[in-house]
């Protein structure tokens, strides 16, 4: 395990040392890693190495992604790379299912889902006498690096082969099926893997390749049945995937705020379970919620290991006289698009996998690439093959609680912070700030500061349950500090953000105003609410009012009071987080526009579309939309460039569409350079691809801060919102004063 403890990866590491500009222009650095071909001076570190790649098993969305990096990062490194399709099986049968992998093959592949080469479950691959032919086949091809793309299964299959290589190949030679020099050449075999699997569910990473469009896809199907059933008032059952895993369901439940989840992790009790299920729906009712929503893992069970199936939960549902119906979402969870997040796991993914490989040495165990704390890092495969087990073998015991432990810190915070977001707490208090009684109260506040993103409203509504669970007040301020100063002050309850958490923009209003030119009319109206707490939400302008604040204290009294940043701007270019509320959702709707006017150009004549991004001076949305969507290049703020690297560019565009390919993508950052306009980046490809293409321009603008929340941004502004109003709430208790700026760092809130 020690062996790979760090990452050898360097793009994309929010705790990077180098400022952010350095971070951008490695990120775009690696663009250009895997839409050109080398140049001679790069590092031939591959020279005379073949490597292989298949993916095995269930499919998940993100696999071609990762097939795409490791065929153009092997190819970058001076390697040769094959496929090899249908999995295992291919493997076994050899000819036509091994073939040499070229620069262009990979091209339009990372946007379509399923893999495009294939995968089957192999039986023979489970006798030696398969792996014996699997062998050969290889070593016909010299191929004696592998990278596996499939669940545990498919990577401790991989292990036992690497583990037998020896004992096959000595029999091979002796047999005469291969030669000394063969023997030679291919002595020992390395194995890379990367984890593809929608449910989530193996051990030593935080994502699995998959994850995250399998989650985009259960929530569209939430929201769209939500308005159905709300018109009806029914509830709804929907069984997601996680046979043995159920953070699909967790997940989903507090991304669509459901009424009740079942997975098998934390399963109810068997006795009470029913009695359970209808007190919270009556409950929801009683507060004028017209539908439910019940969340149902596949594999769910109870605390005595009975199945909890939709019949049975809709047959206790339906005593309660509610009209009630099942839909179970099956293979629709696996289909569509990848996203962009999984499009850029499994690019780094892919990416990582080949240097390991590369760096490989005979007594090198094989490795797992993972995604922990938000680098792409190195871990003992078959270590977290037997942790994979341990759960499941946790889960049959009925030792819930080992279950829960195995999954992880984040698993768990997440069923707690559902629990919370669940449960009004019957307190006096509580019951008084509901009930409007409690004038004398310290009141918290939360408002939105500058520029709408996705996601602000979940965090809006997280933390105003928690701050009534709490026992405080809510004062919600419409419009920003232009509110606070004008009077649009309203006391917030439970219900008052029902029905937020799917909602883009900001259900609050916001406005760029700062404080620092009405910090007398600001101070007065703290005092006038009774404001003792304030929790802002936004990008630079929420960060800079808090600060502002912050310094005036000594002349302001109101503002000796504790303050809560939570960052939110599409750009993601606050200081101290990984990521910002918005970030996500905008570049999904980057990468989903793009893909569809590549897609134009399907049928026409060769076209290449300049495409301006917003992020003012941060190339975040430029760089990772460039990665999510197989851009030519992305050009940013941080990256110097010149008229040399434009000619360049423009020389690469026409040699590859020259050569069969029809389309051509660059991401231009609005700020990247005040003279090299978007406009003008169009007319230079326009005159110097005559006769090859011509040229498209794209300016996206605002729909890029519009549109539903991905499940990423409304879980990370659930989590943020929480974290940052418990924190509030407990320097109020303590009578303190202080200011908090609540970021992601390596994939914990911070």
């Amino acid at each position: 395990m020690s062996e790979y403890s760090s990452s050898t990866t360097e793009f994309w590491e929010g705790q990077d040392p180098s400022p952010p500009s350095s971070r951008e222009a490695k990120r775009a650095s690696l663009i250009g890693g895997l839409t050109k071909p080398r140049s001679s001076s790069v590092s031939k570190m591959g020279d005379g190495k073949y490597i292989g790649v298949f993916t095995s098993g269930g499919d998940s969305q993100g696999m071609n992604a990762a097939v795409r990096a490791v065929v153009r990062m092997g190819i970058y490194a001076g390697a040769r790379v094959f496929f090899i399709k249908e999995g295992y099986q291919g493997m076994v049968d050899g000819g036509h299912n091994i073939v040499e992998a070229s620069w262009n093959s990979v091209s339009g592949i990372m946007q379509l889902g399923g893999t495009v080469i294939g995968s089957a479950r192999c039986k023979q691959f489970r006798e030696k006498s398969g792996r014996l032919k699997a062998a050969k086949n290889l070593i016909i091809h010299n191929i004696c690096n592998l990278v596996v793309i499939g669940g545990d299964g498919s990577l401790t299959g991989a292990d036992l082969f690497r583990r037998e290589w020896t004992e096959l190949i000595t029999e091979l030679r002796d047999t005469g099926s291969i030669t000394e020099k063969q023997f030679k050449e291919c002595h020992h075999l390395n194995i890379v893997g990367l984890v593809g699997s929608i449910d989530n569910d193996f051990c030593g990473t935080d994502m699995t390749i998959g994850t995250d469009s399998a989650l985009h896809r259960i929530v569209e199907a939430v929201d769209a049945i939500s308005t159905t059933a709300s018109s009806h008032q029914r509830t709804f059952i929907l069984e997601v995937m996680g046979r043995h895993c159920g953070y699909l369901a967790l997940v989903t439940g507090l991304a669509t705020a459901a009424d009740f989840v079942f997975m098998p992790e934390d399963p109810p009790k068997a006795a009470t379970w029913k009695e359970d299920l209808k007190s919270t729906l009556e409950e929801s009712k009683s507060r004028g919620k017209r539908l439910g929503t019940i969340i149902l893992s596949e594999g769910a069970i109870d605390d005595e290991g009975n199945p909890i199936t939709g019949e049975l939960v809709k047959s206790a549902i339906a005593k309660m006289g509610l009209d009630v119906r099942i839909t179970v979402l099956g293979h629709v969870q696996r289909g569509g698009n990848p996203s962009a997040f999984d499009r850029i796991l499994a690019t780094r993914m892919g990416a990582e996998a080949v240097v390991a490989l590369l760096e490989a040495k005979p007594e090198t165990p094989a490795c797992v690439v993972t995604l922990l704390g938000n680098k792409a890092t190195r871990v003992d495969l078959m270590e977290c093959v037997r942790k994979t087990h341990m759960v499941q073998q946790a889960l049959d015991n009925r030792d819930f609680e080992k279950a829960l432990q195995l999954r992880g810190s984040p698993f768990i915070r997440s069923l707690e912070i559902f629990r919370l977001l669940n449960t009004r707490r019957p307190t006096e208090l509580a019951a008084k700030v509901e009930g409007g009684l409690a004038a004398d109260v310290p009141c918290v506040a939360v408002m939105n500061v500058g520029a709408p993103a996705g996601g602000v409203n979940a965090a809006v509504r997280a933390a105003v349950r928690i701050i009534l669970n709490e026992g405080f007040p809510v004062k919600a301020i419409h419009e920003g500090f232009d509110g606070l100063i004008s009077g649009k002050v309203e006391p917030f309850g439970w219900t008052s953000v029902s029905g937020w958490l799917d909602q883009g923009g900001s259900k609050l209003g916001t406005k760029r105003t700062l404080p620092n030119k009405h910090l007398p009319e600001v101070a007065e109206a703290l005092r006038k609410h009774n404001i003792q707490g304030i929790l802002l939400i936004g990008g630079f302008e929420a960060f800079q009012s808090a600060l502002c604040m912050s310094q005036c204290r000594n002349q302001y009294p109101e503002f000796r009071i504790p303050m809560v940043v939570v960052p939110a701007t599409v750009s993601n270019n606050v200081p101290g987080t990984e990521f910002t509320l918005g970030s996500d959702t905008a570049l999904n709707a980057i990468t989903e526009i793009c893909d569809r006017i590549q897609m134009s150009a399907q049928g026409t004549r060769s076209r290449v579309f300049v495409v301006e991004v917003m992020g003012g001076y941060c190339g975040y949305l430029a760089t990772m939309a460039g990665l999510a969507g197989g851009a030519d290049g992305a050009y940013i703020f941080e990256e110097h460039f010149n008229i040399d690297n434009l000619t360049g560019d423009v020389k690469h565009l026409v040699d590859k569409i020259a050569k069969g390919l029809s389309k051509g993508l660059v991401i231009r950052n609005e700020k990247c350079n005040e003279h090299y306009t978007t406009e003008f980046f169009h007319q230079v490809y326009a005159e110097e691809g005559k006769g090859t293409f011509d040229s498209r321009k794209n300016v996206l603008g605002h729909m890029q801060q519009g549109g539903t929340p991905t499940p990423f941004d409304r879980n990370l502004g659930t989590k943020q919102g929480v974290k940052a109003s418990k924190w509030l709430t407990d320097q109020m208790k303590d009578n303190m004063e202080g200011v908090r700026y609540y970021a992601l760092i390596k994939n914990q809130l911070q």
